[in-house]
């Protein structure tokens, strides 16, 4: 994820919905979007969700109910959202968030798509682990 440009959109207002469970992002351009926790979650920034290349994504699943615990600013181009799963590493960018808020119908699908091509269920619980861990390589 590239940095700012400058003429990025830039939040206006960041509201949390605990119990509808959606981030309200306004942007400086107008547009507002209701992103939900579940969406950030499963689309999490991370190396731990993403992986450290195409094809290293590790695919989340039961993350329907996660709740949004905290929402860290990270300097000012970023918050870092700390999740009731315990998944608080991954860092949105104002233009991440704008692009999960744009894209939101486009992604379910492409996790819809992901779900049924690894035959499972989007409230599945999560795999457990095996001892990957990002320092070993």
């Amino acid at each position: 994820m590239a940095g700012l440009s400058p003429n990025s959109p830039t939040p206006q207002a960041l509201t949390v919905h605990g119990q509808s469970r959606v981030l309200e992002v306004s942007f400086s351009d107008g547009a507002s979007f209701r992103i939900p926790f579940e969406l950030m979650r499963i689309y999490s920034p991370s190396a731990e969700v993403q992986g450290h290349g195409p094809g290293q994504e590790t695919l989340q699943t039961g993350k329907r109910d996660v709740q949004l615990e905290a929402l860290d600013p990270v300097g000012n181009y970023a918050v870092q959202p700390r999740f009731s799963d315990g998944h608080d590493t991954g860092i949105y960018t104002w233009d991440y968030l704008y692009f999960l808020g744009s894209q939101a119908d486009r992604l379910w699908q492409e996790y819809e798509d992901k779900l049924k091509a690894a035959y499972t269920e989007r409230d599945a619980p999560m795999a457990a682990k095996g001892g990957h861990s990002c320092a070993s390589h």
